[in-house]
């Protein structure tokens, strides 16, 4: 495609990597069950496990990780590594990204070991909504990370201080007292040590709201056009959006674990599964739950451009700055290297934000109101 711009052909590539790796693992796990390997494999967890259900499980999981991880680590590698260099985005070593790399793979596998276990024994357990006991689980487990992600996680992968500038520091808080957004602090995110891209977040809930703003976001970007970008942060928590994605999740694990209890009941008594609980049927779940996020996708991905149109224009009406809201949009799409103007067809299947050229004219549109 000897036409298309620097940002377009980033995201292509990108994307298409992203579908390879997806489509990779959902091969891997269905052959694992069709060709009775998963069976196998569980097989071989059970010896070492002593007959306990729960530490096979266990072993069966870590087992699993480690084979998806070995399928997956050279297009990991690519996206986080090669891509971003081409493009001149990436700042980061690549013993820095593999340090990264190893944390995000044990957070990982000590979230997808409790899941499976959790799983596992909710289908030993045999009342007939048991596909709802799992998902108000999740959605239970999904509130409590959003909760501990700022305290325990994010410090895991990035440097956090307070943010030395006392007057925008005054100007982010007292915005957020308006919206009334109660926060913890606003702390610079140094994101700089491993990306040119540029951020700005406010992020968990209750005690633990914080205000984030990327170091590569102070360094480029001035204070009124730092304020209208928090200014839509600070819409989704006046609209209730965390909470409407939460509430979104949590009909989608339904829906999956709905259509996971439906699929491994007709597996049992195939492919060497012996039960619904037997953990070599848990592939079947991912499998299931993936299916229906990827089938709904373009739904989400509708619902929350519809909140962040939303969200830009409460930005624009609580700053009353149009202007500062369409420099900031066009420094942080050439700083974030953003396709300003992707087709419909990508729009709907991929994007959970409008384009960049589609926001901008919507402030032009707003000023113009304004002016009438």
């Amino acid at each position: 495609m000897p036409n298309e711009d620097k940002a377009t052909r980033y995201h292509r590539l990108k994307r298409r990597a992203a579908l390879l790796g997806t489509g990779l693992s959902a091969l891997v796990l269905l052959m694992l069950v069709v060709s009775g390997a998963s069976a196998a494999l569980r097989h071989a967890a059970a010896v070492p496990a002593g007959g306990s259900f729960t530490i096979t499980v266990v072993i069966y999981v870590v087992f699993l990780a480690v084979l998806i991880e070995a399928l997956r680590r050279p297009l990991a590698l690519y996206l986080g590594v090669t891509l971003e260099r081409r493009f001149g985005l990436s700042t980061e070593t690549t013993l820095h990204w593999w340090i990264d790399h190893a944390k995000a793979a044990g957070i990982g596998l000590v979230f997808g070991v409790c899941a499976a276990v959790l799983v596992s024994w909710l289908l030993r357990w045999n009342p007939e909504y048991r596909w709802m006991a799992a998902a108000a689980g999740f959605s239970a487990a999904i509130v409590v990370l959003a909760q501990l992600a700022p305290v325990l996680l994010l410090p895991l992968f990035y440097e956090f201080k307070p943010l030395d500038r006392p007057a925008l520091r005054a100007r982010l808080v007292s915005l957020a007292d308006r919206a009334g957004a109660r926060v913890l602090g606003v702390f610079e995110w140094r994101l700089g040590d491993k990306t040119r891209k540029a951020n700005a977040a406010l992020i968990g809930i209750g005690r633990t709201r914080r205000i984030l703003v990327s170091d590569t976001l102070l360094a480029d970007h001035s204070d009124d056009e730092i304020e209208v970008i928090l200014a839509h942060e600070l819409a989704h928590h006046v609209h209730g959006d965390i909470w409407r994605g939460i509430a979104l999740e949590t009909a989608l694990l339904t829906l999956g674990f709905f259509l996971a209890d439906k699929v491994i009941g007709s597996a049992a008594g195939r492919f060497g599964i012996t039960a619904k609980s037997d953990p070599a049927a848990l592939p079947l779940v991912v499998l299931a739950a993936g299916l229906v996020s990827i089938v709904l996708k373009p739904f989400a991905n509708a619902l929350s451009r519809a909140h962040e149109r939303r969200a830009d224009r409460y930005a624009l009406e609580m700053t009353r700055n149009a202007g500062a809201f369409t420099s900031a949009m066009k420094r942080l799409g050439a700083q974030n290297l953003a396709e300003e103007q992707p087709s419909r067809a990508v729009q709907w299947l991929f994007y959970t934000h409008p384009p960049v050229a589609a926001r901008i004219e919507f402030a032009r549109d707003w000023s113009s109101s304004q002016k009438r």
